[in-house]
């Protein structure tokens, strides 16, 4: 008989604990969702947000998760797959994964796990290169299988910092803090930054009013935002004094956001989304390209009340805030401009991982 058991880790359920006679599931399913950033982003990443007291970000975690499942070979060899780069990575046992080919944020995690014998496919909901942290929810699901199959105990904390350095690993550059957070617990929240640490606060939000004001759409430009946030990162530890300004803007304006979310204020949250938006400009030109601007024109002629980029820009997501009866005319000239329509329901549950037992 097969038995399963489900973990809601943004609940506050942790994964089974290691005993001495501990049996391996003969399947684990996990999956996290992916999220928008509202504001404050780029000021996660150590020691920026040192250098602006009161920074934080604020997040919305969205449903289009990343998943993972864990199988057993029946020759001991250790297979990474990703089904949406089709790519397949395989090894006599995990010290011979290659961790420098097209798998390799794969290969990097499992090799921490040190597990023979299994099989590891993935899939994302989001498009590649989509700056909606895809990667971040991925890791933080390939992890919490790979913990339940060898039945490791992890805490939420330690959980998101095994997460947060096997990317750094994998990318040879540090990694924000923030995305890894939506992708644990879910929801709308906060992600608050001090010399004392990093804490996550849900934001009390009528998540059902925040989607009748949301629209998703992939630009068709997949971009890559390691590289462009460590030249900003190197940039202020530098003393780009004018860079510093524009991040002290930005902090400011994540407060702003976080304000009006919480007083359900939707006409001042598209005015602050709206000044996010003019400063992510001013701190990296970059960030927007002639598709984006292009995009961006025909929503707002569309009635779109604001929008922005998702993470570092230069391609990827863009969301809009809308008027709820606008919605259709707003598609539909996004549409027509080329855009891809993604879903943007609010994801509440966080990881979720499964196990099958035999």
């Amino acid at each position: 008989m097969e038995s399963s058991h489900v973990t809601m880790i943004g609940s506050g359920v942790s994964a089974q604990t290691t005993g001495a006679h501990y049996n391996a599931p003969v399947q684990v399913d996990s999956s996290a969702p992916t999220r928008l950033d509202l504001g404050g982003g780029t000021l996660d990443i150590w020691p920026l947000y040192l250098f602006h007291p009161g920074a934080q970000t604020v997040n919305v975690a969205v449903r289009l998760r990343a998943a993972c499942q864990v199988t057993a070979t029946s020759d001991g060899s250790v297979s990474v797959r990703s089904d949406d780069t089709g790519h397949t990575l395989t090894a006599p046992r995990w010290q011979a994964l290659d961790t420098t080919g097209e798998n390799r944020l794969l290969a990097h995690i499992a090799r921490f796990f040190q597990i023979d014998g299994i099989r590891i496919t993935t899939r994302a909901a989001s498009p590649m290169g989509a700056g909606i942290a895809g990667s971040s929810a991925l890791t933080i699901a390939v992890c919490a299988a790979l913990a339940r199959w060898r039945g490791n105990h992890y805490s939420p904390d330690q959980l998101l910092t095994l997460a947060m350095n096997l990317e750094a690993r994998t990318l040879g550059i540090p990694t924000g803090v923030q995305d890894y957070r939506p992708a644990l617990y879910g929801g709308v929240s906060a992600v608050e930054l001090d010399p004392l640490g990093v804490t996550r606060v849900l934001i009390e939000v009528d998540t059902a009013e925040l989607e009748r004001r949301l629209v998703l759409v992939y630009s068709g430009d997949s971009r890559s935002s390691g590289l462009n946030n460590w030249d900003i990162t190197r940039r202020h530890i530098e003393g780009d004094g004018a860079l510093a300004a524009e991040f002290g803007h930005i902090r400011d304006i994540a407060t702003a956001i976080r304000d009006a979310l919480t007083r359900g204020d939707w006409t001042e949250l598209a005015t602050q989304v709206n000044r996010e938006w003019q400063a992510r400009q001013a701190l990296a030109p970059g960030v927007t390209t002639p598709t984006i601007e292009t995009l961006m024109a025909s929503a707002r002629s569309a009635g779109a009340e604001a929008g922005k980029v998702c993470g570092a820009g230069g391609g990827g997501c863009i969301f809009f805030l809308i008027d709820p009866d606008r919605r259709a005319e707003v598609c539909h000239a996004l549409t027509d401009a080329g855009a891809r329509l993604l879903e943007c329901s609010i994801d509440t549950d966080g990881l979720l991982v499964e196990s099958h037992d035999a």
